[in-house]
């Protein structure tokens, strides 16, 4: 069975820039699920903030393995019901990567639980990606650097947690570095963080940006069956312990009663 991609887009710039428009003309959520698609093991499928929901129903998120977001312009446009949504999909094991400047998307940041905060310059300098994990599935098949003549700076520190790995780090003209390519464990879901993709170049055009995208996607897709409620947090009573137990002090709670959030 394929592996269900939702790719979300803001769609702002590609709507409001001619820039931005001329680079991808059906925008840049289309152009990397195009790319996506010429693989056999991925159906991946579209939708923008402009959506009812942005897209992002209940249903539309069950039916989701891997969810793939990109946004700038309108982070705060997004609604919280929306992001509480995306957080439980990922807790509960869904897949998901933020691209560029989602480091600053809602759902990331909640995931995230820190500012997310960098430094960064917008000159179309060159960007030169190291890879510093030969090994892991996020970078089969690319070679141990590759460059992006065009693109925006970000700089260290990333206010981010640390990873689980780090698998690629950037360095850029103007002498910065940065931490590109972050992967993490949110509950049951993976979480990828992925540097390239400044709205005027173009970016998510490159192979070699497109098959990580491809291979985070593989890396990122969780085969077993979602947990029914990631938050959930029952009450154990004395009668379920897994070896007898006798009750010996006051309590503020009865059996099954839910407990203080």
């Amino acid at each position: 069975m394929a592996i269900r991609v939702t790719v979300w887009g803001e769609n702002v710039h590609e709507r409001e820039n001619k820039v931005v428009a001329g680079i991808y003309p059906n925008g840049m959520h289309t152009a990397i699920a195009d790319a996506l698609n010429r693989d056999a093991g991925i159906a991946a499928s579209t939708v923008t903030l402009q959506d009812p929901e942005h897209g992002l129903t209940a249903q539309k998120l069950a039916e989701t393995d891997v969810l793939i977001w990109w946004g700038h312009a309108a982070h705060g446009d997004v609604a919280d019901a929306v992001v509480e949504r995306v957080c439980n999909a990922v807790w509960s094991g869904m897949g998901a990567i933020f691209l560029h400047s989602a480091h600053f998307a809602k759902p990331f940041k909640r995931l995230m639980g820190a500012p997310c905060n960098l430094t960064w310059r917008e000159a179309g300098e060159r960007e030169r990606i190291w890879l510093t994990s030969r090994n892991h599935p996020i970078a089969a098949g690319l070679p141990d650097h590759f460059e992006l003549e065009n693109e925006e700076m970000y700089g260290e520190p990333f206010g981010v947690p640390e990873p689980m790995e780090t698998v690629f780090v950037s360095w850029f003209q103007g002498g910065e570095v940065f931490r590109s390519g972050l992967t993490y464990k949110r509950g049951a879901g993976s979480v990828f963080y992925f540097r390239p993709g400044h709205e005027t170049y173009p970016t998510y055009h490159n192979p070699h940006v497109q098959r990580v995208i491809l291979n985070a996607v593989k890396w990122a897709h969780n085969p077993g069956l979602r947990l029914a409620d990631a938050s959930a947090a029952p009450n154990v009573t004395v009668d379920q312990a897994l070896e007898p137990i006798e009750e010996r002090g006051p309590r503020l709670h009865h059996d099954g009663e839910e407990g203080f959030r």
